[in-house]
């Protein structure tokens, strides 16, 4: 048998309007602890998102220094001569995002629940889920007319991601990593004993000189190629670049499970899990499902079925700008209703891209 419990706000809880009571406790306790809330402590933005602040909303500009110095040999009593750093423009938009909760009195009065502190709740796991796939869908270049993400909203074939409209502002806001003819650009510069020229000739998948959009060398929904890989490792290392990550989506999980070249992920576990079932336990957990070339393989449910990248996340491959991090105010929606907003002004794009290299099946 349920026994009838009541509601936090009743008017059993109401006081006598002077001492603090469970229902203003239950309140101001929980808006204080949701405003405390980052977003830049989400995993998609740590990993992934270089985090910035700024002063001003709208359209931002990012300065990115590019290797420009070399020392050279000095004689004796002489002065070498002075030097200074090229720089590249970023722009980011920055736009708000936010949501609107409202809970009526009945609602509080007849629950056993704090339906306050539900609709609140469930408002911060929306703004992960939104936060996690904007940064994925920008990350991977999907096309979505609700971020905006994408080359004229749709990623068109891997032929169409040339340097040209991937860079331009008004076509690509979100920004893109490095597009065919990439060395006739003004974010590419030479590298190590590559110039320019070397680098957009490079065409380790014979698809698209230059370009880190490629199609893989396996055929097949969701398919990985060994070869993708060390594609990415040359085409990435070229640049002075050091991939650590493979960021796919659960269908290229599962298609990695079932390669033998694959069995070393999920062997290298702890004995008291048993072998390989505890290998997909710790992978529901943390999304890190093992190695491949010392590269970790990370899956993420935002991540597309039909494309997946390589990274270099030490150098982050985008920058997170927040003019206002996530805030919570209360609102008067009607009579009887209780409710508050949520929001939060951010931007973010690409603005590394030598960092990345995205694969499509």
């Amino acid at each position: 048998m349920v026994s009838a419990t009541q509601g936090a706000l009743t008017s059993l809880n109401g006081g006598d309007g002077t001492t603090a009571t469970i229902a203003q406790r239950v309140l101001v306790d929980f808006k204080d602890a949701l405003q405390d809330y980052k977003s830049t402590s989400l995993d998609v933005i740590s990993m992934f998102c270089e985090p910035m602040t700024t002063d001003t909303g709208g359209d931002i500009d990012l300065t990115i220094a590019k290797p420009s110095m070399a020392l050279e040999e000095i004689d004796e009593g002489s002065t070498p001569a002075y030097q200074h750093t090229l720089m590249r423009n970023e722009r980011i938009s920055v736009k708000e995002w936010g949501i609107a909760t409202a809970v009526t009195r009945r609602m509080i009065e007849d629950s056993r629940f704090n339906e306050v502190e539900l609709a609140l709740n469930e408002s911060k796991k929306a703004l992960d889920r939104h936060l996690t796939q904007h940064a994925m869908y920008a990350l991977m270049g999907v096309g979505s007319s609700t971020f905006g993400t994408g080359y004229g909203s749709t990623f068109l074939t891997v032929e169409d991601q040339t340097e040209v409209n991937l860079s331009t502002f008004a076509d690509n806001k979100h920004g893109a990593f490095y597009g065919v003819s990439s060395h006739l650009g003004e974010r590419l510069t030479d590298y190590g004993e590559y110039a320019k020229a070397d680098l957009g000739a490079l065409n380790p998948l014979s698809d698209n000189a230059g370009s880190h959009y490629q199609n893989s060398a396996a055929s097949g929904s969701s398919s990985i190629a060994l070869a993708d890989i060390t594609a990415a490792l040359e085409i990435m290392g070229a640049k002075g670049m050091n991939p650590n990550m493979i960021l796919v989506s659960p269908s290229h999980y599962r298609n990695l499970l079932n390669l033998a070249d694959f069995t070393v992920a999920t062997t290298a576990d702890s004995p008291s899990r048993g072998g390989n079932l505890g290998a997909v336990d710790e992978a529901n957990r943390s999304g890190i499902i093992g190695q491949l070339f010392g590269l970790k393989v990370m899956v993420n449910p935002w991540c597309p079925a039909t494309r997946y990248g390589i990274f270099d996340t030490s150098v982050k491959p985008m920058a997170y700008v927040e003019r206002r991090g996530a805030t919570v105010e209360e609102a008067n929606p009607g009579f009887g209703i209780t409710g508050s907003y949520l929001s939060l002004r951010y931007g973010l794009k690409i603005v590394r891209p030598e960092s990345g290299v995205i694969i499509f099946d």
